[in-house]
């Protein structure tokens, strides 16, 4: 045990005594204790991987969205029933079958969408963000406008 605490004692004075050389060092270049300058802080640090995440992944969905490209989204979930009409979803392109719905707004169908509808389950499946759901409402609708 007395081994054990001499060897942890050691190793704290040599990171002391490192700090303590790096600070000395630090004088010698300023010329004076007082003169010593603080160090600049480092840049802010980045957003949390999953919150940078989702910010990119809904500006990107919604800006190939409005550029008429389609979504990966539609194509990962909402295509496999939306192309064929499966279980009486609307076709992809069909206006008279889109009209009623188109009446009710971008936002009624996107709630409709995020919570399921009929045989559709909740945001078709998948486990997208609401706003790439939105994205993906709001491509499929500029399609039979």
């Amino acid at each position: 045990m007395k081994a054990q605490t001499l060897t942890m004692f050691c190793a704290a004075s040599s990171l002391l005594v490192a700090g303590a050389g790096a600070a000395a060092a630090q004088v010698g270049r300023q010329g004076s204790v007082g003169a010593v300058a603080p160090t600049p802080p480092s840049a802010a640090p980045p957003p949390p991987p999953a919150a940078a995440a989702t910010v990119a992944m809904a500006t990107a969905t919604t800006a190939v969205a409005g550029a008429g490209a389609v979504p990966a989204l539609y194509t990962q979930a909402c295509q496999a029933c939306h192309v064929a009409g499966v279980a009486g979803a609307p076709k992809f392109g069909d206006k008279a079958a889109w009209a009623p719905r188109v009446g009710q707004g971008i936002d009624v169908l996107t709630s409709h969408v995020i919570t399921g509808k009929g045989a559709m389950p909740p945001k078709g499946g998948s486990a997208a963000s609401d706003a790439e759901i939105r994205a993906v409402v709001v491509y499929m609708v500029d399609a039979v406008k």
